[in-house]
C-alpha cells in the first residue's frame, strides 16, 4: 500500500447541535467548534458534523468516522487518507 492510503489526522471537536447553521468555528485555545442544524437525535448530529468536515476539509464523506465521543459534546474525529500536517493546513484554510 501507498503511504497516502496509511495516513491518518485525528482531531477533537465540540459540537453544538441545533445551531442556526452549520460551520466551524475556533474556540477557546484554538480548540475546534463546529455548530450543526441537526439535533443530537438518532446520530444525526454526528452525520452532519461529518457532512461538514467533508466539505470543509475537501475529502470523502466515507474518510472521516467518529472514534470516541457519539453520545457527547466532545468528539474524536479520524481522517484517513490525510496526515496531521495536511489536515493543519486545511484547517488554517477555513479558519
Amino acid at each position: 500500500m501507498r503511504a497516502e492510503r496509511l495516513a491518518e489526522a485525528r482531531l477533537t471537536v465540540e459540537v453544538r447541535p441545533r445551531a442556526a447553521r452549520d460551520e466551524i468555528l475556533s474556540g477557546p485555545g484554538g480548540a475546534l467548534r463546529i455548530r450543526v442544524t441537526a439535533p443530537p437525535v438518532g446520530g444525526a448530529a454526528n452525520e452532519a458534523v461529518r457532512d461538514v468536515l467533508a466539505e470543509a476539509l475537501g475529502c470523502p464523506r466515507s474518510a472521516i468516522e467518529i472514534v470516541r465521543g457519539q453520545n457527547a459534546r466532545t468528539k474524536l474525529v479520524r481522517i484517513a487518507g490525510m496526515s496531521p500536517e495536511e489536515l493543519r493546513a486545511r484547517l488554517a484554510a477555513v479558519r
